[in-house]
């Protein structure tokens, strides 16, 4: 799929002032009025591209990341009838898409990881600083804390970088993955304890500290 940056679904000359009633309201009501004006979809594009991204560039870099949140979009724009009019909050439901397009690259991923954790070197830290949740703080744990993502099992690793990259809280990662609460939190325990006994038992980074979020 090439790379896009546009909004999914028509655009109307007409969307300003009805974007712009829309944008102040949650995100469930932005979803259900699309379902018959598409033109308001482009409300929650503009409210989450950019986060949304930014999680794709972190785990797959920015190449990768301009398909992966183009696509989120452009299926989440498909997927919005059966969206469940109950959750005001559409994060955890287009994080979850996203972290099933990200599956389909677990080799770039690790690749990434690898690549980091011998040079020490993030670009992506760089370029995403004031928008990502969860950059490292010292460039010294940068190789080691990348060591031991690549070596985290999927399942582990996506629950980990939901909570420290996009910010969910452990029931919304459940929402996400499709998980019981439960097993995202096991999952999220037994994550942090590999990346600290990695660290040497320190965990100089911003990877979440609030579990029950």
């Amino acid at each position: 799929m090439a790379a896009v940056t546009r909004r999914p679904g028509p655009t109307s000359t007409g969307r300003t002032s009805t974007n712009g009633a829309l944008a102040a309201g949650d995100d469930s009501g932005v979803i259900q009025r699309s379902r018959h004006e598409p033109e308001c979809f482009a409300v929650l594009f503009d409210r989450y591209y950019t986060a949304i991204h930014g999680y794709a560039a972190r785990r797959l870099g920015p190449a990768l990341a301009d398909d992966v949140a183009a696509e989120t979009f452009l299926i989440a724009f498909d997927r919005r009838g059966s969206y469940d009019a109950a959750r005001g909050d559409a994060r955890p439901w287009l994080y979850g898409i996203a972290s099933n397009l990200i599956a389909r690259h677990r080799r770039a991923e690790v690749r990434q990881y690898r690549a980091l954790a011998r040079t020490g070197a993030d670009a992506i830290a760089e370029s995403h600083a004031d928008r990502v949740a969860g950059r490292l703080d010292a460039q010294a744990a940068r190789g080691p804390l990348a060591a031991a993502l690549s070596d985290l099992p999927d399942a582990d690793r996506d629950v980990l970088l939901l909570v420290a990259w996009g910010q969910l809280g452990v029931h919304e990662v459940g929402e996400a993955l499709g998980i019981p609460v439960g097993t995202a939190r096991s999952r999220l325990h037994r994550a942090r304890r590999r990346v600290r006994a990695a660290l040497g038992d320190s965990a100089p980074t911003t990877l979440g500290e609030d579990l029950d979020g």
